[in-house]
């Protein structure tokens, strides 16, 4: 374990990465926050709002494998450089679009920023690699938790820079060129174990159909994809939707801080939740609360129910995230964690792609009611796949050695 233990198995280069990890939410709040918005005054028909938001996620999506493998071959901070290389280029770019009134150019951007997106979504599981065994599920708890960051900064970056220049949120787009930079400068100081890139003609392991087959590897991809799902399809539109009800801008950022707030706060006891009591009970409280966030949200559109809402959302969404990266660490051996982690990754961002997509046709033709309405589906099928892991464990658990 490098630089010294702090707490409960943090170290310099843990805290380093979390950080790291806050300043990739900032990004990811900032587009949440405004393209949609952006994507609606741009956008030749409305259902196509939404475009830009999906962009960044099927870019992610089509990323997800190819930085897998680059990771495998380069290791996890020259990737993580790209990454962020790349991150300052689409933003830049989409601030050129945005100026230019350039929608497709806007697209495009988003879709190239993705790259960035597959990258910092494995901040999580190189966490435990800076630190103890037995601090593992703690770890990725701990990176995650630095998601917080985002929640202050993001809403109030584009609140703060979207009038910067004659086009709306041009600012936002150049603001987070400077994010990218402070986040390679701190990338810089992270020392990650030493890489050693696989021998040409080696083993990689099981092929990934065998490891789908397994129970644990399987539902771990469901939950962590369906709920990240079901969260994307309700976040994204949430500006449009308090849009459509009257709300500024500014309430709507106000309701973004607390669902991202309710994303990474649990995440400095996630770990220890699931360290004690396992991780499918903490993720099938994470589908309880989806439940309850469709509940609130269908009961009214004031603020204060849009906020619940969403707070709601964020927990949940935190427990089955971070229960499903848990629980897949327990579903591969050590020469599978890059294509594993990847084949998680892809999942995860090809549902938030679908979803994207959907939440602006139905924001924009069926309205809120019936977006939380269609939710349902995923977050049933959540619940279904973990009931069935735990009853298929104690069945295993029963069966004569």
């Amino acid at each position: 374990m490098c630089g010294g233990a702090i707490i409960g198995g943090m170290n310099r280069h843990l805290l380093l990465l979390a950080i790291c990890q806050g300043l990739f939410l900032t990004n990811n709040v900032t587009f949440i926050a405004i393209n949609g918005l952006v994507g609606l005054s741009l956008a030749p028909l409305g259902w196509m709002a939404t475009l830009p938001v999906t962009g960044y996620v099927v870019g992610a999506a089509l990323s997800a494998m190819p930085v897998s493998r680059l990771q495998a071959r380069v290791g996890r901070k020259r990737s993580f450089q790209i990454g962020l290389l790349v991150a300052m280029g689409s933003a830049a770019t989409c601030a050129l679009a945005v100026t230019s009134q350039n929608f497709w150019l806007l697209v495009a951007s988003t879709l190239v920023a993705g790259f960035y997106s597959a990258n910092g979504a494995l901040y999580r599981f190189a966490g435990p690699e800076l630190v103890a065994p037995v601090f593992k599920e703690r770890a990725l708890s701990l990176v995650l938790a630095g998601g917080i960051a985002g929640a202050f900064i993001g809403p109030n970056l584009a609140s703060f820079t979207r009038d910067w220049f004659a086009v709306p949120f041009a600012g936002a787009y150049l603001a987070l060129v400077g994010v990218a930079l402070l986040s390679l400068v701190v990338m810089s100081f992270i020392d990650f174990p030493t890489h050693v890139a696989p021998p040409p003609g080696k083993p990689a392991g099981r092929p990934t159909a065998e490891l789908l087959r397994q129970p644990v590897f399987a539902v771990a991809v469901i939950a962590a994809a369906l709920g990240y799902g079901v969260m994307n399809l309700l976040m994204a539109v949430t500006p449009i939707a308090m849009q459509q009800c009257k709300h500024p801008f500014d309430s709507a950022a106000l309701v973004l801080e607390w669902h991202v707030l309710g994303m990474f706060v649990p995440s400095f006891f996630t770990g220890n939740l699931i360290r004690r009591f396992g991780p499918l009970p903490v993720m099938f409280v994470g589908g309880l609360l989806n439940l309850v966030c469709v509940a609130v949200a269908l009961s009214g559109v004031d603020l204060m129910q849009f906020l619940v809402a969403l707070f709601a959302l964020g927990v949940g969404w935190n427990f089955l995230y971070t229960g499903g990266s848990t629980l897949l660490t327990q579903a591969y051996r050590p020469e599978e964690k890059n294509r594993a982690q990847g084949v998680m990754d892809t999942a995860v961002f090809w549902t938030m792609a679908v979803s994207s997509f959907s939440s602006g046709a139905l924001i924009t033709t069926q309205g809120w009611t019936w977006l939380n309405l269609g939710s349902l589906l995923p977050i049933a099928l959540v619940m279904v796949a973990l009931v069935w892991l735990a009853l298929h464990g104690r069945k295993a658990a029963q069966r004569p050695a």
